[in-house]
């Protein structure tokens, strides 16, 4: 990957652009909780070639919702399940709403 690829790269949400030291900074947590979260399989940070943990914006925004719970006293592994299926929940809204657009284009006077 060129230096020009990698710049391309940044606006990716799933690119693991970010250093475990780096995420815990920017988290303001420790690195022993993203291990944490890792070990509860919230989730999955891809490896460097040296085996370093790197993690992308995407993984940062749900570290910082299960942060968000730990810090309200929440355990961490309920916090990680919490996070999960608040996840799922969103997912699951959105493909019911391309769903219903789907059906309303295939179908127009169904939705007046």
């Amino acid at each position: 990957m060129t230096a020009d690829d990698s710049f391309g790269r940044l606006d990716d949400d799933d690119y693991p652009a970010y250093t475990m030291g780096r995420a815990a900074e920017m988290l303001g947590t420790t690195q022993s909780f993203l291990r944490a979260i890792g070990e509860a399989r919230l989730i999955t940070p891809l490896r460097s070639e040296g085996g370093h943990r790197r993690y992308s914006r995407y993984q940062l925004r749900i570290a910082a919702r299960a942060r968000e719970l730990v810090d309200q006293g929440t355990a961490i592994e309920a916090a990680c399940r919490i996070v999960i299926l608040e996840d799922q929940l969103e997912e699951a809204q959105r493909i019911n709403a391309e769903y219903r657009r789907a059906a309303e284009s295939a179908n127009p006077t169904a939705a007046a």
